[in-house]
């Protein structure tokens, strides 16, 4: 029965970090989103670590457990020993935890220093969480800025590649292979950028800026939520980001510059209405 147990835990153990999902969401899966950056590889192999970590622990106790049923009840043992201090064993598990933490402490804190910020940043993007929507800005580009709603289940078009609760009627695009710093804040209440495939998760707090950054490596539309309760309808404000190459890039920056001219002009047009 323990060889089982112990084939089990074992095929868990190689099984279950390689399981994943797709770019998208996908029915019954378990497991991570591919990962489409180094920070979201990173933390991959420190899941991973840390998951063969806790299967070494767990046999580990449950072995000794088992040994001391079997070593020393009443029935093989009928005097017990009645020593009640043991100097080696004590230097033992008291050194052993802290070689576990130290295991877990150091990677842990490289990755968390990873994740701040990037030194060199080849662009700039500012994410702003409003109720209940997302606002975007690209101020290395003539600060081209828009709002981001989720599209309605009624209005969904699945032969558009959209799907219900994730897919928004104004989509983030993004070059591959470039050092991008996200800027996160929010207009109203607290609220959460997270992006599952960046690896990124980052409060977006009102009067506050807080900072991330990602480089994606390939591209693909990628989807996130807001992950803070704020308010009715914090369910439906996702993220959409459709990765590309520099080249789309640039020519989807010169539609987004003259669409954001427009929607200026728009904008003015109605103001003077307003005020005549």
């Amino acid at each position: 029965m323990s060889k089982i147990l112990y084939l089990s835990i074992a095929l868990a153990a190689y099984l279950l970090p390689t399981l994943a999902f797709a770019s998208g969401v996908e029915p019954y899966q378990f497991g991570f989103q591919d990962a489409a950056s180094p920070v979201a590889e990173r933390l991959h192999d420190f899941y991973s670590m840390l998951f063969y970590l806790c299967v070494f622990i767990v046999v580990l106790v449950a072995g000794l457990l088992l040994f001391i049923i079997l070593r020393f009840n009443a029935k093989t043992n009928p005097e017990p020993s009645k020593r009640t201090h043991n100097t080696p064993l004590e230097i033992i598990w008291t050194v052993i935890p802290v070689i576990i933490i130290t295991i877990i402490a150091v990677p842990s804190i490289k990755l968390l220093y990873y994740m701040d910020r990037t030194e060199a940043p080849e662009m700039t993007i500012k994410v702003t969480g409003y109720q209940w929507y997302w606002g975007y800005s690209y101020p290395d580009y003539e600060n081209i800025e828009f709002l981001s709603y989720m599209i309605e289940d009624k209005d969904i078009d699945p032969s558009k590649g959209q799907q219900r609760l994730l897919s928004t009627d104004n989509v983030v695009v993004l070059p591959i292979n470039t050092n991008i710093q996200i800027l996160v804040t929010a207009e109203d209440v607290i609220h959460s950028l997270a992006l599952p495939a960046f690896g990124i998760k980052i409060d977006a707090i009102p009067g506050r800026l807080n900072e991330t950054w990602v480089r994606i490596t390939k591209p693909g539309t990628y989807y996130g939520q807001c992950s803070e309760l704020c308010g009715a309808r914090h369910a439906y404000m996702p993220i959409e980001i459709k990765a590309v190459t520099e080249e789309e890039f640039e020519q989807w920056l010169n539609e987004a510059k003259e669409k954001y001219a427009l929607n200026t002009m728009s904008s003015s047009s109605i103001q003077i209405a307003q005020t005549q």
